[in-house]
């Protein structure tokens, strides 16, 4: 009798339509509910989902959207759902991002192009090599986490990827040269200092349509207002900030611990096993690094009225006289 009771009970259940998943699962006032958000969004893993199982999240979002439930869904499935779903596509456009562009992938690529930065520094050759693999990778990721849904010409592409790359070369060897005469630690941290200046070219110029046109803002429930250059400002100066401190544990620590384990008598004697050795180090620092500063401001960032541009002040108390804060997606 149970057991027809338990199935007919499932016959009938049905997951609820009033889960909201429009905002993350977890409280993102709040430094730890954005770091659990990140860690599930930057999650490596994601980077092996097929295309198939893309679709089928795709599938379950967007009918759950419309008021559809998959039958015999349950909460947890449509939360993982939802962010196989966040993690592949962009939540302006909803187009599918570029698989090396997406934050899943950050650390594999992150770990592997850092790691080498780091243990090919000595000679320009291999600056300017690593330099431009960084850049190009760097320019990807910032064109497929940018915000809004305004397209980007070739030519504003063209322009930051070249500016980016030129400023983390000449950042590069300038430094170089000025550490060949002092400690060779000092040295090891070069590459940091070249993705830094970049990162301060780099994510501006990719984003330098919104910086001139201005960024989407909306209301507490989602309304479109307008769009704002002083919110674009904001959004950009936090990724910025974020991108660097995201790259300082991967890139300060490890030059301290191969200094100690290039003295002893294990890499002089296998020498090949540094470059192997500096990219695992890397590659756990970013696991947690990587989640832990895309957290530090939240994905929707806020900012008072008072705040935006004159002209947009006037329109949104005109027309919205209740509204105080707006809203908009800061990018990644």
């Amino acid at each position: 009798m149970s057991t027809y009771f338990y199935l007919l009970i499932f016959l009938i259940w049905e997951l609820s339509t009033t889960i909201n998943i429009k905002e993350p699962r977890w409280d993102q006032s709040t430094f730890m509910g954005r770091a659990k958000h990140f860690f599930t969004v930057t999650d490596p893993r994601n980077v092996l989902l097929t295309n198939e199982q893309l679709t089928h999240a795709h599938n379950i979002i967007t009918d759950y959207r419309k008021g559809v439930v998959s039958p015999g869904l349950t909460e947890d499935e449509l939360w993982r759902a939802k962010y196989i779903f966040d993690s592949a596509f962009h939540p302006d456009t909803g187009e599918k991002m570029i698989l090396i562009g997406r934050m899943s992938a950050q650390v594999p690529m992150n770990m592997t192009i850092t790691g080498c930065m780091m243990t090919f520094y000595k000679t320009t050759p291999a600056v300017l090599l690593w330099q431009w693999i960084n850049q190009s990778f760097n320019a990807i990721v910032n064109y497929t986490n940018r915000s809004g849904d305004a397209p980007i010409t070739v030519n504003q592409l063209g322009t930051a990827y070249v500016s980016a790359t030129t400023g983390a070369v000449v950042t590069a060897l300038g430094l170089n040269a000025l550490t060949k005469h002092i400690s060779p630690l000092i040295g090891r941290f070069v590459p940091f200092a070249a993705v830094a200046a970049a990162n301060c070219i780099n994510i501006p110029l990719m984003r330098q349509r919104e910086l001139k046109h201005g960024i989407p803002i909306t209301d507490e429930n989602d309304n479109r207002l307008g769009e704002s250059t002083k919110a674009a400002q904001q959004a950009i100066s936090q990724v910025v900030v974020s991108r660097i401190l995201m790259a300082s544990p991967g890139m300060a620590i490890p030059p301290f611990l191969m200094n100690h384990l290039e003295k002893k008598a294990f890499l002089k004697k296998f020498p090949w096993m540094s470059a192997p050795i500096q990219v695992s180090l890397v590659g756990f620092c970013l696991v947690f690094a990587t989640p832990l500063c895309c957290a530090l401001f939240p994905q929707k960032s806020s900012m008072s009225v008072s705040r935006l541009e004159p002209e947009l002040q006037e329109k949104i108390r005109a027309n919205h006289p209740g509204v105080e804060r707006v809203y908009f997606n800061k990018g990644l």
